[in-house]
């Protein structure tokens, strides 16, 4: 199994389709796979070092365009899916919290969970069932990605083949800055 992945990542890697496979997983990502892009990204980003800044947007356009869907899912279908995303994806106390924050914090709110490391999934469809402005949406959700796949650019750029371990050592402090510099944007502009 292990040499399997293996031989598909080196393909892939390889592969013309490269860039599109990347927005594809990033779309898949930020819709229906709760697992993180970094794990693949981080990779490919040291073995592609040529495309580096190419990667991050084509991360980041997959995961605008996931969005997007997600965002429609809960627009125009969560009278019909509503009750099982939410049994499947939180509980109704937690739908209720969300349902909240984004009415109170709206684009603070999808900026904040665009960066943490937790699925993406309820904020979409949140968005979309409260019919939050498309426009600051898409825009908490480029900035938030962006600083994600950016970030993990920035790291390869700078630490090369160390960039693994420096992002492992730092992610925690990493994310819990940047929250903060949110929590702090949030506060200023009430």
């Amino acid at each position: 199994m292990s040499n399997r992945v293996t031989q598909w990542f080196k393909s892939l890697v390889k592969s013309r389709h490269m860039l599109s496979g990347v927005t594809f997983a990033s779309f898949l990502e930020s819709t229906i796979v709760p697992v993180p892009l970094e794990a693949i990204l981080l990779p490919l980003m040291q073995a592609r070092r040529d495309k580096l800044w190419l990667i991050a947007a084509m991360a980041t356009l997959g995961c605008i365009i996931g969005a997007v869907f997600g965002y429609a899912i809960g627009y125009f279908l969560f009278d019909l899916i509503g009750d099982w995303a939410i049994q499947t994806l939180s509980s109704p106390e937690q739908w209720q919290t969300v349902k909240d924050r984004m009415s109170r914090e709206g684009f603070w709110f999808v900026l904040s969970l665009g960066i943490l490391p937790i699925p993406f999934q309820i904020a979409m469809l949140a968005a979309g069932a409260t019919q939050f402005s498309l426009l600051a949406y898409l825009l908490a959700t480029g900035i938030s990605r962006s600083l994600r796949y950016f970030g993990i650019a920035l790291a390869v750029k700078l630490a090369g083949n160390h960039a693994e371990r420096l992002i492992k050592k730092y992610k925690a402090a990493a994310i819990i800055m940047i929250a903060l510099l949110v929590v702090v944007g949030w506060w200023l502009s009430r």
